[in-house]
């Protein structure tokens, strides 16, 4: 568990805001100098969101979407807005969330809210989202704040709304990076946090087409 490896859980989350207020508000700088897989993992998700989404019974709606740890809005610029009618975008870094409104162009119109905080602080709008999109983030979440934001967003969900965690899988056990603050969980670990929190998975996949180097990448839908 996350809490094996997080000795103090309040330098943990300080140390990582003073991380990612020194990371540059770009594509490279989200991606920790992985900028050229954007396309490979927008393309994915995109597939993978088009499952759910449409009309007709039990299907997902497109009015509302929210993106948790949005950074400059690279997944609320490529994969939400062009599906969804409004998108709100949370972070817990304010200048990114600045960035945001001239990277997101003319579209950016269409982002409701910015919403600078903290997910284990963060509350969804009860009964707002159709989507709620979480990538590459719940590392920076210990086990029982992960567990807790995840009971929030299910709250948050419209009728047939869907719960996307996106992100890093370890081979085994979790694995502290102290460099940025965070934990990488392996798949049964984060398997059990979603069971843990009353989510039901509907749909699982693996990322391909990444490089080898880095760790395996699943997609994760659940109501």
């Amino acid at each position: 568990m996350a809490s094996e490896v997080i000795e103090d859980e309040k330098r943990f989350y300080a140390k990582a805001k003073t991380y990612w207020q020194e990371v540059p508000p770009t594509v490279d700088g989200m991606l920790g100098g992985y900028g050229h897989i954007s396309a490979i993992d927008i393309s994915s998700s995109r597939k993978f969101l088009l499952r759910f989404l449409g009309e007709g019974p039990k299907r997902t709606g497109t009015s509302c979407a929210l993106d948790c740890g949005a950074g400059i809005g690279r997944i609320t610029k490529q994969l939400l807005l062009p599906f969804f009618e409004v998108v709100d975008m949370v972070d817990v870094t304010q200048d990114f969330l600045v960035k945001a409104r001239s990277y997101l162009g003319e579209e950016g119109r269409r982002v409701r809210n910015y919403f600078c905080c903290g997910l284990q602080d963060f509350s969804p709008e009860p009964g707002a989202y159709d989507v709620i999109w979480i990538q590459w983030v719940i590392g920076h979440l210990t086990d029982q704040h992960l567990v807790e934001f995840l009971q929030r967003c299910q709250r948050g969900l419209r009728p047939n709304g869907l719960v996307v965690i996106k992100d890093n899988m370890a081979q085994e056990g979790v694995i502290l990076d102290d460099v940025d603050s965070s934990v990488c969980r392996d798949l049964q670990v984060v398997r059990g946090i979603i069971h843990r929190a009353g989510l039901r998975l509907v749909a699982q996949e693996r990322q391909s087409n990444l490089p080898e180097e880095i760790y395996h990448v699943y997609s994760l839908a659940m109501r």
